[in-house]
């Protein structure tokens, strides 16, 4: 693994107001560049939980995360949002597309946010859709689109801004079993060709298994699966 991993955390724990047994339990962990990882677990262990944590979008309860080394919980919450705009992409179970807006307009919508011009945002955009098999369906809302087609509009979305690290919640649970195959081989082939870590939160372990590396989340701790 690389020296200067792209994402670290130690002693990552997390204890949610009422809960009396933390979610998280003293978890570290590195994700080098390129990786690809699989974290299975039961329902509730706290998978989603620990990939949030690792995308800087909540906070432990104690411990720390790094993402680039950056110390997230020493920056401000606007930096801590540029940071997550400029190095990760997120995917999650549903696939989350402004349905007022088309295909297009969706997945440009991180280039935008960055302020680039929307010429060259759109031009952006529409190439990671040809790559992801949408490159006809430039101008379809997402209602048009079919549920595989939707979830691979998602994933245009989270690599169009080159992000050193791809994040993904479940990305194929709400489909069925052939689509979720073809989305998931499209993931580790734009993985492949980007060179992005690609972290899965997954209850499916044949598709988990398909990774470099399987981790399992129990009773608040990481284990080699």
């Amino acid at each position: 693994m690389s020296s200067s991993p792209v994402i670290a955390c130690r002693n990552l724990h997390k204890t949610y107001a009422g809960l009396e047994v933390a979610v998280l339990n003293g978890i570290d962990l590195e994700i080098g560049a390129g990786e690809q990882v699989a974290i299975v677990g039961a329902s509730g262990s706290g998978k989603s939980t620990l990939l949030h944590l690792l995308g800087g979008l909540d906070v432990p309860t104690q411990g720390n995360v790094s993402l680039l080394g950056h110390d997230l919980a020493s920056l401000s919450e606007n930096r801590r949002g540029e940071l997550r705009n400029q190095s990760l992409g997120f995917i999650y179970q549903f696939h989350h597309l402004l349905p007022e807006f088309t295909a297009l307009e969706n997945v440009a919508m991180p280039l935008l946010i960055r302020r680039m011009p929307r010429n060259e945002a759109f031009g952006v955009a529409a190439t990671i859709l040809d790559k992801v098999g949408l490159g006809k369906r430039l101008q379809h809302m997402p209602g048009e689109l079919s549920g595989g087609e939707r979830q691979r509009a998602a994933v245009a979305r989270a690599l169009v801004t080159r992000p050193q690290c791809v994040m993904a919640d479940e990305p194929t649970g709400n489909l069925d079993r052939h689509t979720a195959h073809s989305v998931f081989d499209l993931m580790l082939e734009l993985n492949r060709g980007m060179n992005a870590s690609l972290v899965v939160v997954t209850h499916d372990l044949e598709l988990a298994g398909r990774m470099g590396r399987v981790l399992r989340l129990e009773d608040g701790r990481l284990l080699t699966a």
